[in-house]
């Protein structure tokens, strides 16, 4: 039997990298998957038509922003009507706009701070009273190595995702006698659109610090999802789980 099979999982910021990764996954895995990004383009309706036809799901992406409260209260009354249950949350939209803080601007601070921190918010509380209804549910909220040790020249995008793993430990003490679990994947260099666009010079800075000597996949933190979604882990809540070749340890 597949892991994931009458499933259902929302996952966030899909469109591409780590998210859409995660999508094909529990895909592959018997789950129906909804995903949600900003914009959807033709690509991300290829990609969804392709993963119905391969795994045999039903899955449909939403253009919205996550960040906005009302925005996602609108998407979940559409969804329920979509796929009726839901059983996997995956936070996963995010940015980064970095600069040293003496350069950094007010703007890109809050921008950061709401597109990564108050969307897992937003998401998990317009899902959490589903979740208590069915006594059942898997949270899982993508935060990041930075948020975890810092990060010279990412105060925000590190606040933010310390941010989600303070969010995680104490949503999984609140709804664990529901049987909700709450997690967190704390993803280190990770080869994805984003980080293709950073100098030579900071990826070789990396590498080097990475006791694998290599950079992570999406499949490689996808994984790990799957494991935090599926009953594997039903013992696991309020863990943050590092997928990072040993870079934090």
């Amino acid at each position: 039997m597949k892991l994931l099979e009458n499933k259902t999982a929302v996952i966030t910021g899909a469109a591409r990298g780590i998210g859409r990764a995660i999508a094909e996954k529990f895909a592959s895995n018997g789950a129906n998957v909804a995903i949600t990004d900003l914009n959807i383009n033709e690509e991300v309706e290829k990609f969804i038509d392709e993963i119905q036809k391969k795994y045999n799901i039903k899955a449909k992406a939403y253009a919205f922003d996550v960040s906005d409260l009302n925005a996602c209260q609108d998407f979940v009354e559409k969804l329920l009507q979509d796929f009726t249950t839901i059983d996997i949350l995956v936070n996963n939209a995010g940015i980064t706009r970095d600069n040293l803080l003496l350069r950094m601007s007010e703007q890109d601070w809050d921008l950061v701070i709401k597109v990564n921190l108050k969307s897992v918010f937003n998401m998990t509380k317009v899902l959490l009273q589903h979740f208590m209804r069915n006594r059942s549910g898997s949270i899982i909220n993508m935060a990041s190595v930075v948020g975890v040790a810092g990060n010279a020249g990412q105060a925000n995008y590190s606040a933010s995702k310390a941010g989600i793993i303070g969010f995680t430990k104490s949503i999984a003490q609140e709804v664990g006698s529901r049987n909700i679990r709450c997690n967190a994947i704390a993803p280190g260099f990770i080869e994805t659109p984003m980080t293709a666009q950073l100098p030579d010079e900071v990826r070789k800075d990396w590498m080097q610090k990475i006791p694998l000597r290599r950079g992570g996949t999406p499949d490689d933190v996808a994984n790990i999802a799957l494991f935090l979604a599926s009953e594997l882990s039903s013992y696991v809540s309020g863990q943050v789980i590092n997928v990072c070749g040993g870079m934090r340890m």
